[in-house]
């Protein structure tokens, strides 16, 4: 997947560990060992590699690897370059906060009870803004319900919510 040939600039060592770990991540997806990624697992591979853009900053951002004639497929070749860009620019992409979580949470707790039901959370982000798929809610809902109470302790799913920064 390249080489630094001798006609080629030195890349800084932050670019370059940002290139390994584009690498790696997409390797993970490449079934078929051929260099490409299913289109559809192009969110998978940013998010995985710390990057939490919002749906439409997503589909531009599939826009600018896919192929001119779609094939379903997203080349290394192609996102690469995008991924290492994106990754350098530190301040873009970034997770929320733990306390603006909260905030968020709070907004929907409108009787101040400090839970939700999962009815509730899950009307909201069902129905606003930009919507969770089912398999988005129910990975979420399996990890935020209490078992034992079967509601949603904000405070304490908050900080699940967040990425561990290496």
């Amino acid at each position: 997947m390249g080489s630094n040939g001798g006609d080629q600039k030195v890349e800084d060592p932050a670019q370059l560990e940002m290139q390994k770990l584009v690498m790696d991540a997409f390797r993970i997806f490449d079934h078929e060992n051929n260099d490409t990624v299913d289109m559809r697992e192009v969110g998978t591979i940013i998010r995985s590699l710390g990057c939490f853009p919002t749906e439409g900053e997503l589909n531009d951002m599939i826009a600018e690897v896919e192929e001119d004639e779609p094939t379903g497929y997203v080349r290394y070749e192609r996102f690469e370059p995008m991924m290492t860009r994106v990754l350098m620019d530190k301040s873009r992409y970034r997770p929320e906060p733990e306390d603006r979580i909260i905030k968020a949470f709070e907004v929907l707790d409108i009787d101040g009870k400090g839970y939700l039901t999962p009815d509730e959370l899950q009307k909201a982000l069902t129905t606003e803004g930009e919507s969770f798929t089912n398999e988005e809610m129910e990975e979420m809902m399996s990890a935020a319900v209490d078992q034992d109470k079967q509601v949603v302790y904000y405070r304490d799913f908050a900080p699940l919510m967040l990425l561990e920064e290496s």
